[in-house]
């Protein structure tokens, strides 16, 4: 399975819209229980949330249950919020570290505020 940026924003969003800040079973249109678990442990291993890692014998793939959006977490989603930044961004970038990808979204917010 490949990693998803658009699924790790959309993930994040979805966490943020919590209003208890609780995480309840993540629901996305377009994915399956399997990409949104494994997005999940991706995110976990990125230290961007806190998740239970769920992986069973039974799994179809490795997964976790998220729990909340850490403050790297919250910083990441701050620069990838606006739709508008986040689609330049994925035209900019094609294939890339997440490290070239929060660069990138940090680099456009700053052009937004000159």
């Amino acid at each position: 399975m490949h990693r998803s940026m658009d699924l790790i924003r959309e993930i994040l969003l979805a966490m943020e819209a919590s209003a208890d800040g609780f995480t309840q079973p993540i629901m996305l249109k377009g994915y399956s229980e399997e990409e949104i678990g494994y997005h999940c442990l991706l995110l976990s291993e990125a230290e961007l949330i806190l998740a239970a890692d769920s992986t069973s014998i039974s799994s179809m793939t490795p997964t976790a249950v998220p729990i909340r959006i850490t403050w790297s977490g919250y910083e990441f989603l701050e620069n990838a919020r606006d739709e508008k930044i986040w689609s330049r961004a994925k035209q900019s970038i094609s294939s890339a570290s997440f490290s070239v990808w929060t660069s990138v979204l940090a680099q456009y917010v700053m052009q937004t505020l000159e």
